[in-house]
């Protein structure tokens, strides 16, 4: 279980990303970059960053080929924003979870519109 330090650094690290982020790169171009997560290492040397992208599939894939191409940038500006002794190696992986999340609810409204207003289960289909 990480410690107090850890959740601090993390939720940091995740605040000062997300910044730098916004300031970076334009919507137009990358689509909306929203920070979901940071997870850092024990060690705090390194830390995956989950992001999702909002916006069209080309400007999702450019989005993250800008966040590759510039990781060393972001970990400077964020190297300036938070002290600690080693700034983390920054690696971005996108989370889908909020698609995942949503589909999920899709399927849930789904079945309570086949649901019938009295709450009995549907009929079970005969063979």
């Amino acid at each position: 279980m990480p410690g107090v330090r850890h959740e601090r650094v993390r939720e940091l690290l995740k605040r000062e990303i997300g910044a730098a982020i916004r300031r970076e790169f334009p919507v137009a171009e990358a689509g909306l970059i929203t920070v979901n997560d940071v997870d850092p290492a024990g060690d705090l040397k390194s830390a995956t960053v989950y992001i999702s992208i909002l916006g069209n599939p080309s400007q999702q894939k450019r989005g993250l080929q800008l966040l590759n191409e510039q990781r060393i940038r972001l970990q400077s500006l964020v190297a300036r924003a938070v002290v600690l002794k080693y700034t983390p190696l920054l690696k971005f992986v996108v989370d889908d979870s909020i698609l995942r999340g949503n589909r999920v609810l899709q399927i849930i409204e789904d079945i309570e519109k086949t649901t019938p207003p009295d709450g009995s289960p549907p009929p079970l289909p005969t063979a």
